[in-house]
Order: C-alpha cells, then structure tokens, then sequence
C-alpha cells in the first residue's frame, strides 16, 4: 500500500527553497552593485538610474549595456582565472562568483 503524501511538508519545502532562491538574488545583487563601484552612489542615484534604464526602450542601448556587460564580466573571470591559477573552475555562467570590484577611473 502506497504511503499518502505530506502536501504540508513538500509545500513547507519549496516555500523554504523559494525563499532561499529569494535571499541568494538579493545578495547576489548586492554584491553586483559593489563589484562595479555602484555603491559609492546615494540610494536615489542608484534608484534612478535603475528605473532610467528599465524604462529606456532604445533596443541598441540595451544592445551596448549587454556588451558593456558582457566585457565586464568576462575581464572578472579573466582576473579571477589568473589571480587563483584555476582557470576554468566557475563556468562564466554562473551567478554565484563574485567578480572583483570594478577599477573607477573616469566615468
């Protein structure tokens, strides 16, 4: 005879894991804010210029962010694969590396 299921305890379950998932994005975007020097602007600036690049519909300005981007992180494995000698051990996908702070020289 089959054992009936516990719907409590698996929606406990993946109430804990969504919560979990929910933490790890904030830190992990806190650590982003940190990594590219952003966190030397006031609350507002950063605000503002979140909400200014969320409301930019100009597909080639997303287009240069996502290279921008892209650059920047690849430099941050870059760095990091030198800086420890373990080269390829963090796939570039994955979120969960914090890059190195970002070099603020002009802006």
């Amino acid at each position: 005879m089959r054992k009936p299921r516990d719907f409590d305890s698996e929606l406990k379950a993946l109430t804990d894991k969504a919560r979990q998932l929910k933490e790890r994005k904030v830190h992990q975007l806190g650590e982003l804010v940190i990594a590219t020097g952003a966190d030397d602007l006031s609350v507002e600036q950063l605000a503002g210029l979140l909400l200014a690049g969320v409301a930019n519909k100009d597909a080639a300005a997303k287009e240069s962010w996502s290279k921008r981007g892209a650059a920047f992180f690849q430099r941050a494995d870059n760095a990091a694969g030198n800086a420890g000698g373990n080269q390829g051990s963090t796939p570039s996908g994955d979120s969960s590396a914090t890059p190195p702070r970002a070099q603020t020289g002009t802006n």
